[in-house]
């Protein structure tokens, strides 16, 4: 990816900014489900290399920024960090004995974690209606 945005590399990609990328992302993301829902598991790693792609452009564009910048590095380093805080019965002295159980530690240390004094507040926008509606109210 360094090569590609470098001068002298792609002049496509090194135009793209992350909301040129977007679509990309949404479409990989759909054509991931198609091959969960449909394909082969030789789909499946095709379509999931692809959305890896944008998860690495993303991390490279944001190397770019002048003030806050960051890579993949921290991406790797933030979902790990999370994933121990999320499950603290492999992680730490709490008890799950039910993937319920762990479902619902999950959503409590999310929203420990987040404090939103509006629960809405961390639904996306962007969400598909039906998604959005199952979100709140769930």
């Amino acid at each position: 990816m360094d090569r590609l945005r470098s001068p002298g590399g792609c002049p496509w990609d090194a135009e793209q900014t992350h909301a040129s990328l977007v679509p990309h992302l949404i479409e990989e993301t759909y054509e991931v489900i198609q091959a969960i829902d449909t394909g082969t598991r030789a789909d499946l790693a095709e379509e999931l290399g692809d959305l890896l792609l944008q998860v690495v452009f993303h991390a490279r564009l944001a190397q770019e920024h002048p003030d806050e910048p960051f890579g993949m590095t921290e991406v790797a380093a933030g979902i790990a960090a999370k994933l121990r805080r999320r499950h603290p019965h492999v992680f730490g002295d709490a008890q799950a004995e039910s993937a319920q159980q762990v479902h619902e530690q999950w959503v409590r240390l999310k929203q420990q974690e987040k404090q939103r004094p509006d629960p809405l507040e961390g639904i996306p926008a962007g969400l598909p209606t039906l998604v959005r509606a199952r979100k709140v109210l769930s």
